[in-house]
């Protein structure tokens, strides 16, 4: 039976390890050099095992210690979380969330506050993206991203419908009496291509955007940046920015829209729900239930 391993050794090695250097990990251990290479050095004869080559100008890992190392590293911040979740007496949950940008500042952060009043010991750690996003890679609980609903291997539930339509600086709204008047303007579009067309085909009016000037973007955000500097008209779901419609800097002259899919809760269906992530569920959807939306509106 292996005796139980010292854990100031295992430290040892993995701040050497990390900083290619006893001296180093001796600053950042608060010790001497000698007790560290010491442990070290205890750690290699128990295990019968060489973790570093002593170099003149530092050491470097051998095929062992580059094996110990990232498990190690690992464990560490394995345990590193877990107190954490327990800092102050209370048992904290993780909760990890990707998202899309625009939803994240356009819709969600205006309402986190009230996530944290009623689950204060859950920790929510947000990561935004431009739709494009891989939640086993990435070590997600959830995802939330703009589509039909149908990613292989996840289970979605729908949040919100988000329709575009047009939308501009006041300056070029007062030019627009017509769709029609949209051609004389610079298109602000993001990579789905046919967005606009279906936009004028609600309208009723004959599009070639072929021949149109346009701008692609791969996100709102920065679509909507470039309207709001009169670039050109930008079409965007005008509930991801009602703020600067309330504000007045941006309109929406046409009471026009066009549907191309909504935001969906996602998880990889082979990963259990916590409670952190139940809670996190059930409150979204409680807020974007359509009795609850408007009045739960910010803005």
């Amino acid at each position: 039976m292996r005796p139980h391993l010292p854990l100031n050794a295992l430290r040892a090695f993995e701040a050497s390890a990390r900083h290619l250097s006893f001296t180093k990990a001796a600053i950042e251990l608060c010790v001497t050099q000698a007790a560290v290479s010491h442990q070290v050095k205890s750690l290699e004869t128990q295990l019968n095992v060489t973790f570093f080559k002593r170099l003149p100008r530092g050491l470097m890992l051998t095929s062992e210690g580059e094996t110990l190392l990232p498990m190690l590293r690992a464990s560490f911040d394995h345990i590193a979380q877990t107190l954490e979740r327990l800092e102050g007496g209370h048992s904290r949950d993780i909760l990890t969330v990707g998202a899309v940008g625009t939803f994240v500042i356009g819709w969600m952060l205006p309402r986190l506050s009230e996530f944290q009043a009623k689950h204060p010991f859950i920790d929510l750690r947000l990561s935004t993206n431009n739709n494009r996003v891989d939640i086993a890679a990435e070590g997600l609980d959830y995802a939330i991203r703009f589509g039909k609903g149908a990613w292989h291997g996840t289970d979605a539930v729908r949040l919100l419908d988000t329709p575009l339509s047009v939308l501009c600086v006041p300056e070029i709204a007062e030019q627009l009496k017509t769709p029609a008047d949209l051609f004389r303007h610079t298109f602000l579009r993001s990579y789905r291509a046919d967005e606009w067309s279906g936009w004028f085909l609600a309208a009723g009016v004959p599009a070639n955007m072929a021949t149109s000037k346009s701008i692609v973007f791969d996100s709102s955000l920065a679509m909507m940046e470039a309207a709001l500097q009169g670039v050109g008209v930008a079409l965007a779901p005008p509930l991801m920015f009602s703020r600067q419609l309330a504000t007045g800097a941006i309109q929406q002259p046409f009471d026009i829209y066009v549907a191309t899919g909504s935001y969906w809760l996602t998880r990889l269906q082979s990963r259990p729900e916590t409670s952190a992530m139940t809670a996190f569920r059930d409150w979204l959807l409680n807020v974007v239930e359509p009795g609850n939306l408007s009045g739960a509106d910010p803005y």
